[in-house]
């Protein structure tokens, strides 16, 4: 299986990669872990990116694209890969089809987590995290026993800044203008599947699955 899994934040991509990956046997891979891989290894690739990093501009696609053309090289992928967080604009997705396509490693699906933005921004927005082990909690879907408080250490719950409503609204906004429009550059090549990303989290995983085939 080689899968793409889109969404907006808070539509819950990283929990069901995570599912799906073990699933299916095949790799996880994040522009996340691949940019700290990079970061941490002193690659040529690594050290381009810090220096825009360090000049706190945004690193360029081209520097991207070439992480995950290394990435998509390692042995681990011949039986298939989970790519989360990439493409995150239709630039990305037409240069991927360019790097599978020279790698004779075509597309099976491209998965679209769908939700509706109110949902989302009452899901981060609720989201408390303890400052002392970094365990999540919820003011409505996972109350701590005593608000506030960390169940697991007692430690101080704080809602993280990019929890905010403000900054999750906004988001959104830029998730609606950069990388919503690969999922019409999917759909018009027949790639797209589409489910709901509400329920608990056996239940879609299950949806995605059967989508999946």
């Amino acid at each position: 299986m080689r899968l793409i899994l889109v969404g907006p934040p808070g539509a819950g991509k990283g929990t069901q990669a995570v599912h799906l990956a073990a699933h299916y046997k095949i790799p996880h891979i994040s522009t996340g872990d691949i940019f700290r891989a990079n970061l941490k290894n002193g690659t040529e690739l690594g050290k381009q990116a810090q220096s825009f990093m360090d000049r706190g501009e945004l690193v360029p696609d081209s520097v991207t694209n070439e992480m995950v053309r290394d990435r998509l090289g390692n042995t681990d992928v011949a039986n298939g890969f989970l790519l989360d967080g990439f493409p995150r604009n239709t630039n990305q997705a037409q240069v991927l089809d360019q790097i599978l396509a020279e790698k004779k490693m075509p597309l099976d699906a491209v998965l679209e987590l769908k939700i509706d933005n109110a949902e989302i921004v009452k899901r981060l927005s609720g989201r408390r995290t303890c400052r002392g082990c970094g365990v999540s909690s919820h003011v409505e879907f996972e109350k701590p026993k005593v608000a506030g408080v960390c169940d697991k250490c007692q430690g101080e719950l704080y809602q993280r800044e990019d929890d905010k409503e403000e900054v999750v609204t906004r988001r959104l906004v830029i998730y609606t203008e950069q990388t919503a429009p690969i999922v019409e550059f999917y759909k018009s090549i027949g790639l797209l599947k589409i489910i709901s990303a509400l329920g608990d989290v056996s239940e879609i995983t299950k949806k995605a699955i059967s989508a999946l085939g």
